[in-house]
């Protein structure tokens, strides 16, 4: 396997470079249209705010012991207590890339909102240590985009600016027993992808025939939570495995196939599959001059984290027409192993997550894709400290 991956880099080393700009760090990433034609930035999450109530019943918490009276067993079993996966939520990192490619205009946009929320982790639900120090602890709670705009940039823009902000609001307005988290979080997502198009509308934002997809990814301490509309892709890289966290929306998915054709709506073949011979997905948000057919209802997933997960990746089709999920993972855990082995010795500084999403670029340019290429990549495993050099 080590081989085998080794012989993909040297490919990837050997493909045209391409022109990214420099990289950057912040709070948090919005990247429209407007900002940049080709842009790269890295990011890392500190610090959270505000405070919260749990939800989900908790167990009983270990009263605290004088460990010089415990014995070799009982101090194993007292230092061994459940904590969140993602302990605090504190050590993400992340990168991404997001290039014109071989198009005439950018029309992707991504955003990065480490913290987005502040929230406990069991009050976010689906924690897998209820009751826990570290479950009724304040933590961040992560936001990332991807949002592929077609027709103009306009609609992708927005949801950039604003999806992170409706999602939130919908989030801290709906109210439901500890057990529901799940339905309180795909209720947000419906109403708050929904709120978003019916803004895009009432504020005049684009026209009728323009529109995006979008896939957004939540990252709280124990759950990593999905909700998709298009084509756009997630995926998480667990141990050896690449796991698909969204299923693309195409017009001639068997389901999405019924659904348009029975509202009377026609899948035409012309270049692929396509509602009336026009768009390639059969949800976005936006192109109102589709409906019925083309609808703003996003499709969510649930996964818990494990100390198995390596990264999780966002990225437009860009990436999608030219490497399937197992080439993406491949590469993904080669470069982040690699590179998380060797930190202590690199000098430029760049963090793994940032150096697999600059790989995948050139890889899928270097494959002849067609179209824009933005990528997110979000290392899962903690950030390991640096040697002192002697």
């Amino acid at each position: 396997m080590e081989s085998t991956e080794d012989e993909q880099l040297e490919r990837v080393n050997s493909l045209p470079d391409l022109e990214l700009a420099s990289t950057s760090s912040s709070p948090s990433s919005i990247l429209t249209t407007e900002d940049s034609r080709s842009t790269t930035s890295s990011g890392e999450v500190s610090r959270t705010t505000t405070s919260s109530s749990g939800e989900i019943p908790a167990l009983l918490v270990p009263v605290l012991v004088d460990r010089t009276l415990l014995t070799g067993d009982e101090l194993r079993v007292a230092v061994s207590r459940p904590k969140c996966v993602g302990r605090n939520n504190k050590g993400v990192t992340w990168g991404f890339t997001s290039v014109i490619g071989r198009r005439r205009e950018m029309e992707d946009a991504v955003a990065l909102i480490p913290g987005f929320m502040s929230r406990t982790c069991d009050h976010v639900g689906g924690c897998t240590a209820p009751g826990s120090k570290t479950s009724s602890e304040i933590s961040p709670v992560h936001f990332f985009g991807v949002y592929d705009g077609h027709g103009g940039n306009q609609v992708a823009n927005f949801c950039a600016e604003r999806m992170h902000e409706v999602i939130a609001q919908e989030w801290d307005r709906e109210t439901v027993d500890g057990y529901e988290w799940q339905r309180k979080w795909e209720t947000a997502f419906s109403i708050g992808f929904e709120k978003a198009d019916n803004e895009l509308l009432e504020e005049a934002i684009a026209p009728e025939m323009v529109g995006s997809t979008a896939v957004v990814a939540i990252l709280s301490g124990c759950q990593i939570i999905t909700s998709n509309c298009g084509d756009s892709r997630a995926v998480l890289c667990r141990g050896t495995e690449t796991i698909p966290l969204t299923v693309d929306q195409k017009p001639d998915r068997e389901d999405e196939l019924l659904r348009i054709e029975g509202g009377g709506g026609k899948v035409i073949n012309w270049n692929g599959a396509r509602v009336f011979g026009v768009l390639a997905m059969s949800r976005a948000i936006g192109d109102r001059y589709l409906r019925p057919w083309i609808i703003p209802v996003p499709e969510i997933s649930f996964m818990t984290r494990t100390d198995e997960d390596e990264c999780l990746i966002l990225a437009s089709d860009g990436l999608w027409d030219v490497m399937t999920n197992e080439e993406v993972g491949e590469v993904a855990r080669h470069l982040l192993r690699r590179r998380r082995r060797s930190i202590s010795s690199l000098t430029d500084d760049i963090p793994p997550a940032q150096a697999v999403a600059d790989h995948l670029t050139e890889i899928a340019y270097g494959r002849n894709s067609s179209d824009n290429i933005s990528i997110i990549v979000v290392d899962l495993k903690a950030k390991r400290k640096r040697q002192q050099r002697q």
